[in-house]
């Protein structure tokens, strides 16, 4: 997995991941899912205000999120594969950590996973979708020894 991993404009002070334990993260979640295709993709951390006006220009919703994920919408003959870009609200994701008691480490995972899928054509507006999605997640977080987000909370 080629990993461009954008940071500009992120105050030093705030609380992110380094690079390594994304791609560390991205890698087991493509060895978890028997994923062998050479793929890219960017991930791009952002503050509230960004991630609001992007969540509101995508989808009509002006608050921030905590994962948006934009796929490549077409085929590049070329490898690796350019899947598309994750974006993740350093301080939305920072507040659930804390607000759901979750180990940060595990919740920035869970997010860089979810964003993953997301470009890998999982999706959950169904609730059939939404299962297989979330079962996903539970095993490729599982393999990274995270427990299940949806269900146990962390000391």
């Amino acid at each position: 997995m080629l990993l461009d991993y954008q940071i500009e404009d992120i105050p030093q002070d705030w609380s992110f991941p380094a690079q390594n334990d994304v791609q560390h993260w991205l890698d087991s979640a493509l060895k978890t899912l028997a994923i062998e295709e050479a793929l890219e993709l960017t991930l791009r951390l952002v503050d509230k205000v960004e991630m609001s006006a992007l969540n509101r220009d995508y989808r009509g919703k002006d608050y921030p999120t905590n994962v948006l994920s934009f796929p490549m919408e077409w085929e590049v003959p070329e490898s690796p594969r350019l899947l598309g870009d994750i974006v993740i609200a350093v301080e939305v994701v920072n507040e659930e950590a804390q607000q759901q008691n979750k180990m940060p480490q595990a919740h920035w995972a869970h997010m860089c996973i979810h964003g993953l899928l997301h470009l890998l054509g999982y999706d959950h507006i169904e609730e059939a979708e939404a299962e297989i999605m979330e079962n996903a997640e539970r095993q490729v977080l599982a393999a990274l020894g995270f427990s299940d987000p949806y269900t146990e909370l962390e000391d």
